[in-house]
């Protein structure tokens, strides 16, 4: 290919046996990726025997879709190492593409399930689902869920707390959404946006009772309640006292700091009967974390419930019959089950 007496080639040849275009060595060596050697008394640009190998490595990173910048950094980089060896600009560069292409894919799939969710739904239900995916963000976005659970926390309850109940609280899209778990994502969007009724969204007495501090106790509590609660719910026990209820019961009597009585017992089941609900809330979660096919797993919502029920039956407490969930989106289990 070198064939000239000074052993330079031109853009043409270069092109050629790096099987490009011209426009395309010249793009490379006007942005500084692919230095020229020389040019000729005509002005036409001269590469050295170096710039074949040069410009099939910018040829494939660029086909990884790495951008100029990216390029110009690995470049520089195995210049001053002599040109042997891959270093931290090429791992770093592969990894940042690895993220962006893996966004760009859960975009993908949930555009997919989208479109397959419209294209499945009946005539009448079409524009109101049209409505409800047009307000999520692709890829989808939590943003407003944790908005609305920062809302119903106590304002000055500690970070980590508040942190590790959001863990929780908020599911994550799935990666490979079906169609209905779109459709159960889209409507918890919805419903964590709409307006309160009031001026302000309502809370669970415990707020009040505990503070800021003692709402950090009790949720930390209630989280490891609600976890022997489901462990319950797989085996599909019917609500009955024993360790998680008596957990369940302290949670509240650390945030108090009260003794655990019957008196108590029968107060609080009271107290969380008419503490504010989202049950709606709960079973849209279920079904957003559930793969199709899949067992229903449980949620805060769905183990306090249950907890409820074994506090009621246990102290004779009269339950208070709350509005369908799917009516209200206001009914929501108080604690971890808010």
């Amino acid at each position: 290919m070198f064939t000239s007496h000074d052993g330079l080639c031109g853009i043409g040849e270069l092109a050629e046996g790096a099987g490009v275009t011209v426009k395309t060595v010249r793009f490379y060596s006007d942005r500084g990726l692919l230095p020229e050697a020389s040019r000729s008394a005509g002005g036409h640009r001269r590469y050295g025997p170096e710039a074949l190998d040069r410009l099939r490595l910018i040829r494939s990173l660029r086909a990884l879709d790495l951008g100029v910048p990216e390029v110009r950094r690995i470049l520089d980089e195995r210049q001053a190492g002599g040109g042997s060896g891959s270093g931290g600009a090429l791992e770093a560069a592969v990894a940042g593409r690895l993220r962006e292409v893996g966004s760009e894919l859960r975009a993908l799939r949930w555009r997919e399930a989208a479109l397959r969710l419209v294209q499945e739904s009946p005539p009448g239900e079409q524009a109101d689902r049209l409505r409800l995916i047009g307000a999520v963000s692709v890829p989808p976005s939590t943003a407003p869920l944790v908005r609305f659970w920062r809302g119903w926390l106590p304002a000055r309850m500690p970070a980590r707390s508040a942190g590790a109940f959001l863990d929780v609280a908020v599911p994550q899209p799935p990666d490979d959404p079906s169609p209905a778990q779109v459709l159960a994502f889209a409507r918890l969007n919805a419903l964590t946006l709409a307006p309160c009724p009031g001026t302000a969204q309502p809370q669970p007495e415990a707020h009040r009772a505990a503070g800021a501090r003692g709402a950090a106790v009790l949720y930390a509590a209630l989280a490891e309640a609600y976890e022997l609660a489901g462990a319950q719910l797989r085996r599909g026990r019917e609500p009955h006292p024993g360790e998680a209820l008596d957990g369940f019961v302290g949670a509240y009597t650390s945030a108090y700091g009260v003794r655990d009585t019957p008196d108590f017992r029968r107060r609080l089941a009271g107290q969380l009967a008419a503490d504010p609900r989202l049950d709606g809330y709960w079973e849209l979660v279920s079904e957003v974390n559930t793969a199709p096919g899949g067992r229903p797993e449980p949620t805060p919502g769905t183990a306090h419930d249950w907890l409820l029920a074994a506090l009621t039956a246990q102290t004779g407490a009269v339950p208070v019959q709350g509005t369908s969930p799917r009516q209200s989106k206001r009914r929501a289990s108080p604690g971890l089950g808010a």
